[in-house]
């Protein structure tokens, strides 16, 4: 028999988002937090930048939500970055009240970054360790709510719908979630009358990315495999500067940097910035990373340098503790000696489609943070608005759940798990490939730069991984390992699909045969769903 957990509210997903949602619910439900790690382990605490709110009297909403449009090439949802920009502040507040210890510039001031893109100084950070700030505060509250229940090591392998019924309908509500206890290995239903989907990112369809090893898609993949819409999952985020070191891991080189004052160099010590925007080391994230992958290509070189040897060390150690630690343990002194940087997958602006509150096209599913789709980043997400985009809607959602959640009922059975006639995994080596080919595929075909032959080569091996994945799930034992690479083979599938209907440059998305936007045809979202 398969353990059966009833809950008010479940959450899947333990950054920013999940954590933030599930602490302004407790009070007014039993809520059941899942993660499939550590609860550390999140794209949050590896966020390093900061969180944008316009604070600063030199500053206004009307300016940041400028900037945010700007950014997003045409393509954001303006009514939904409005409320977004304007609710900014009352979190930070809010933060602050929960146990964030921001930076401030004068023991009562909070101190405010520049980073690409924006007009004015407003990111609010924790030195360079702002998520890891965030996610210890919300960490602590969650273990001290008597309503809050955490799950460690517990994977969400399926939403549960109206299909684990036999039913068929387009009408379809989620009813919790089929789950893996990685830890006893053994798989649990969880009903709930709310779920929230918080799971995070996707950056390990990719070779090279700054995420944590947790973000291989897994919300995205259940919600499109429920039949949700997803949207926009064409447009992957390309962190320019992730220092190029063989053990650093792409470990992330902060934007802040170069809102600093920290110059994009050649090997040479030549600037080059200058050919490709006007606001040269400030430009958005998308043309600095088609920038340093022109100049690579055209040079040959591994990579590019981030400079910062011109700034006062004392200054630069202060600002930046954790990078300027980091890279001294891989032999690099940055206040003496340039930063190697490549770019690297970093952050999806797609994702499950949601409204100003939360709600997917699915009843009782909610999305928020990088598992959701909102509309506020467009075609490329501004610097520093992810962490706020989590925190506005994640807090929209929890308003407008309680307010609903009395009527609900939670007594709809559903089978236990059924894995009948499979056998334990014996072939690790076909799911340790299958991910580096996708992963390689991905890289090589639906990176920075995108073209409808690359695009039509990358669909017609991952239509094979798929085939080959799906024909070994159904016969195999679910398996951390299992359940990640399928996720990651759906979500390649999904970008692809995205990539290939958008027959226009905008944002994020650069394909060599249609170089220019295309307002007439291509204004809309890219919307998916599976059926």
């Amino acid at each position: 028999m398969t353990e059966s957990i009833k809950t008010d509210v479940l959450v899947i997903g333990s950054g920013i988002g999940g954590l933030y949602f599930a602490i302004h619910m407790a009070d007014h439900a039993s809520v059941t937090i899942i993660t499939k790690k550590e609860s550390f382990t999140s794209n949050t605490n590896w966020a390093q930048g900061g969180i944008a709110a316009t604070i600063d009297t030199n500053d206004s909403p009307e300016l940041h939500i400028a900037d945010t449009l700007g950014a997003g090439a045409g393509l954001c949802n303006r009514e939904m970055v409005s409320l977004m920009v304007r609710e900014g502040p009352r979190h930070i507040q809010r933060l602050i009240e929960l146990g964030v210890n921001f930076t401030t510039s004068d023991h009562e001031h909070l101190h405010l970054g520049k980073e690409g893109g924006h007009s004015r100084s407003r990111i609010v950070h924790a030195q360079d360790l702002t998520g890891r700030a965030v996610e210890t505060a919300l960490i602590d509250r969650v273990n001290n709510h008597p309503n809050i229940t955490l799950l460690e090591h517990h994977f969400a392998i399926e939403l549960l719908t109206e299909h684990h019924l036999g039913i068929k309908t387009n009408d379809i509500s989620c009813y919790g979630a089929y789950v893996l206890d990685t830890k006893q290995r053994k798989p649990k239903k969880i009903l709930s009358k709310i779920t929230m989907v918080a799971s995070g990112g996707l950056g390990h369809v990719y070779p090279y990315t700054t995420n944590p090893d947790i973000a291989t898609g897994d919300g995205v993949a259940m919600g499109y495999r429920a039949g949700a819409e997803v949207a926009n999952m064409e447009f992957i985020q390309f962190h320019p500067t992730s220092l190029y070191h063989p053990k650093a891991n792409s470990y992330l080189i902060s934007e802040a940097v170069r809102g600093f004052g920290g110059i994009l160099k050649l090997k040479n010590g030549q600037e080059f910035m200058h050919k490709y925007d006007k606001r040269q080391n400030l430009a958005p994230r998308d043309i600095v990373a088609r920038a340093i992958d022109s100049e690579i290509k055209k040079s040959g070189e591994e990579c590019v340098f981030l400079d910062v040897t011109h700034i006062d060390p004392e200054k630069t150690k202060e600002h930046f503790p954790n990078i300027y630690e980091t890279c001294l343990s891989f032999g690099i002194d940055m206040t003496r000696e340039m930063i190697p940087v490549v770019p690297a997958a970093h952050y999806s602006c797609g994702g499950i489609r949601t409204d100003s509150k939360g709600r997917t096209t699915l009843n009782r599913l909610y999305a928020c943070g990088e598992s959701s789709c909102t509309g506020v980043h467009g075609a490329n997400r501004l610097a520093s608005n992810s962490l706020l985009e989590a925190l506005v809607f994640a807090w929209e959602a929890s308003i407008d759940i309680r307010e609903q959640l009395q009527q609900l009922e939670n007594s709809v059975e559903f089978p236990d798990w059924d894995d009948t006639g499979t056998v334990n995994p014996e072939e690790w080596i076909l799911v340790s490939h299958n991910k580096r080919e996708a992963q390689q595929v991905m890289n090589d075909y639906v990176g920075i730069v995108r073209s409808d032959l690359r695009l039509a080569r990358a669909k017609r091996r991952m239509d094979f991984l798929k085939d080959e994945t799906e024909a070994y799930y159904k016969k195999t034992k679910i398996t951390t390992q299992i359940l990640e690479l399928r996720n990651i083979i759906k979500v390649s599938n999904l970008i692809i699909e995205g990539a290939i209907k958008r027959r226009e440059s905008r944002g994020l998305h650069y394909t060599t045969d249609y170089p220019g936007k295309d307002d007439k045809h291509f204004l809309i979202d890219t919307v998916l769903r599976s059926f």
